[in-house]
């Protein structure tokens, strides 16, 4: 079964094409980069163009995967467009992946894991997750960098950011600076929530763009639990 798998939340992007099984297994067969700040003139291209390279056709997709969040509102947007036009005419599943959870996993910890990514602004997007052979997301919050220092102090964090990592490094906190995962890593992610039906239909898909909690959601020096 072929899955198509996008990613258009940071700077930079990408779009993977991959064989799945029902075992659970994906073959990448291809991932092509995109570039930042102009997916939406690029995105339907690089589709025809990927499919067509490997002698497929949209008619023989038979799911997608898609980053929903959190990440830039603009190439969210386009991504999910994207993906809710295709999903809708062929009648296919589409599965939601946070980009914090793929972080998580393909950090290769197991675990509770903590997954950073700088948001700007003095903020960070935090998501805690229990990584075993399936994972399980224990939240995911915006908080200020004052808030994250504080909350998961005593954590083992993962960030592919250089900046936060010396931040956290430098306040005495446990870090595994990481690669950000790329489309390949969404397509893996994005196959076993197909598998276990956790998909959404195309009226139902939208961003997750992790808001600001309207009350404390960690106490300030205590570890997430």
């Amino acid at each position: 079964m072929h899955l198509l798998a996008i990613d258009t939340s940071g700077k930079q992007g990408s779009i993977c094409l991959a064989r799945c099984g029902p075992g659970g297994g994906c073959n990448v067969l291809e991932v092509v980069p995109l570039v930042g700040g102009t997916f939406s003139a690029q995105l339907v291209p690089q589709i025809s163009s990927l499919l067509a390279h490997h002698k497929l056709g949209k008619d023989d997709l038979d799911g997608f995967a898609v980053v929903s969040g959190p990440g830039s509102f603009t190439g969210l947007r386009v991504g999910l467009a994207a993906v809710k036009g295709l999903a809708e005419a062929l009648e296919k599943p589409i599965a939601c992946v946070s980009l914090l959870e793929a972080i998580a996993i393909e950090s290769s910890m197991r675990g509770r894991v903590v997954a950073a990514l700088d948001a700007g602004r003095n903020e960070v997007y935090v998501g805690e997750y229990d990584v075993q052979e399936s994972t399980i997301s224990l939240g995911e919050h915006l908080l200020t960098r004052e808030e994250f220092l504080g909350a998961v102090r005593g954590s083992r964090i993962v960030t592919p950011d250089l900046n936060l990592a010396e931040i956290a490094r430098e306040a005495g906190l446990t870090v595994k600076q990481t690669a950000r995962p790329a489309s390949d890593a969404v397509a893996r992610r994005g196959w076993t929530r197909v598998l276990a039906g956790e998909t959404v239909l195309p009226e139902a898909l939208e961003a997750n763009y992790i808001r600001r909690p309207d009350a404390k959601i960690f106490s300030k020096g205590t570890p997430p639990q």
